[in-house]
Order: structure tokens, then C-alpha cells, then sequence
């Protein structure tokens, strides 16, 4: 078992990228353009589903931050996506991951991909700008790292959906990454790593961003990066921007309506 049997060589020598991933701006990152085989990433594109049409799995979000679709775990994850999968969460890969971003914990990789595995935003969706949570959901772990290989053949500029990278300037973005095929993106995560995909996407309806993500966490991180209290994704308005709250009738309903009321349309219905 080889990096090299899934990664192009180029990107291999850690020696020969670290300097450009350690003073990239706003926050430490690397671009990797041709980052996996084109034969494997190939078959992978090919196999991605349409994750609306995915029973159980799949979680949906729906409001005024984010509008998008992720698998859970690996269960959706296809035979060629699940081969990647196993070299990106293994030893060789997460020492190369230390080894390029100086980071001294030992790094870890998520056996329960939570919130990772295949992403897909379709027409209209969009992710404002945000932290990433910081802990582990199910684990006692710092989350350290995000890997997002983009799988989109022949995607055009002004479909829009270009990962953006924010300082404290929340007025214009100091990075965008077009999400094309085989582009790869790694950066650190912090509670001050602002990032995302804030405009709805204008790519044809038969069209989808698609990705494969993977966070990388550690036991505990250096004092200078941490944050006061776990906290979950941590969306920040831009310059002259504003969160409109979805509201739907269920949700209004089922603050107002005593919860006897519910039980008993609920037996009267037969549920």
C-alpha cells in the first residue's frame, strides 16, 4: 500500500509544498490541482448518486444558511469512493497530512465521516460563510483539518459555487477556488477559519457541485487556536448581508400547539 497508488507524485514531497501551504492567506491552505488519479477519481465521478434520490442517509438542509445535501457514514459511499476513503483515513496519509501542516498532535481521521463523505449542492443551493465546529461530535477530538476533493467534469466559472476563504474582512473573499475536477483543497480549521460557497449556484438543473470531504481531527490542540466553548458551525453574516430566518408552518405549529393536542391528532390519524 502506496500514497502513490492514489496520489499524483507531484504532490507527495511535503518538502516541496509545506512552505506554500504554511504562508498561504487568509489562513494556512493548499490548492492541488491533479491531486488524485485520473483513472480512480474518474470512476469515482461516475459512480457519485444523486443524493436526493438516497433513502434514510442523507441529510438535507434547508434554511437560510445552507441549502445542500451529505451523506452519512460510508453506507452510500461507492466501491471506488470507499477504496480512496481507506487510503485518506490511514496511517501513510495522516503522517503526510502532519508533515504538511507542521501541525505536532498526532492526527487523527474520522471512521464515522461525520459531516464528511459525498457533498452535493444543486441549482439554486448554496453555503454561507462559516467556522466549522470544533469538536468531535461523537468523540472527545479537536478538529484540525478539512480535505475537499471537488468532482465536477468541464464545471464553468460562471455556474458559480467557487470555494471562498475569508479574513476579518468579511467584505470580499481573499481566495476562491473553482470547484473543477480533481481540484483539491486542505486547510486548517479553527473558530476563526471563515470559509464557504455564499451564493446559490446558477449551473444548469441537470448539473450539481459535487464533492468527496474528510475532516481530520487531533487529542487536544495548541492553546493559541483554541476557542472558549465547543461550539457547532458558526455562520457569519458578509458586509450588508443578512440571514433571513426560514420559518415553516410545522415548526410554528409545533411551538404553539400543546403537546396533548399533538398526541391526539396523532392517534385519531392511526400514527
Amino acid at each position: 500500500m502506496r500514497l502513490s497508488d492514489v496520489i499524483n507524485e507531484e504532490w507527495l514531497d511535503t518538502k516541496k509544498v509545506k512552505k506554500d501551504y504554511m504562508q498561504a492567506s487568509p489562513f494556512p491552505h493548499i490548492v492541488m490541482h491533479n491531486f488524485i488519479k485520473l483513472e480512480l477519481l474518474t470512476k469515482i465521478a461516475n459512480e457519485f448518486p444523486d443524493l436526493s434520490k438516497l433513502q434514510g442517509s442523507v441529510k438535507i438542509f434547508d434554511n437560510s444558511r445552507e441549502v445542500k445535501l451529505a451523506s452519512q457514514g460510508m453506507e452510500d459511499l461507492s466501491p471506488q469512493a470507499l477504496y480512496l476513503t481507506s487510503y485518506l483515513q490511514s496511517d501513510l496519509f495522516l503522517k503526510w497530512l502532519n508533515e504538511l501542516s507542521s501541525i505536532s498532535e498526532p492526527l487523527i481521521s474520522d471512521p464515522y465521516l461525520s459531516g464528511g463523505g459525498y457533498h452535493e449542492i444543486k441549482k439554486g443551493g448554496f453555503l454561507k460563510i462559516h467556522a466549522d465546529y470544533n469538536k468531535h461530535p461523537k468523540l472527545d477530538l479537536d478538529r484540525r483539518l478539512n480535505l475537499l476533493i471537488y468532482l465536477n467534469k468541464d464545471w464553468e466559472d460562471e455556474w458559480g459555487g467557487g470555494l471562498q476563504l475569508f479574513g476579518d474582512d468579511m467584505d470580499l473573499p481573499q481566495q476562491k477556488v473553482i470547484p473543477r475536477f480533481n481540484t483539491a483543497v486542505i486547510f486548517t480549521t479553527t473558530s476563526y477559519t471563515y470559509h464557504g460557497h455564499p451564493d446559490p449556484l446558477s449551473c444548469p438543473s441537470n448539473r450539481s457541485r459535487q464533492s468527496l470531504a474528510y475532516y481530520y481531527f487531533s487529542i487536544g490542540r495548541p492553546e493559541s487556536e483554541s476557542s472558549k466553548s465547543v461550539h457547532s458551525t458558526l455562520f457569519k453574516e458578509r458586509i450588508g448581508e443578512s440571514f433571513a430566518s426560514k420559518v415553516s408552518f410545522k415548526s410554528v405549529a409545533k411551538e404553539l400547539i400543546p403537546p396533548i393536542i399533538v398526541k391526539l391528532v396523532k392517534r385519531v390519524a392511526g400514527k
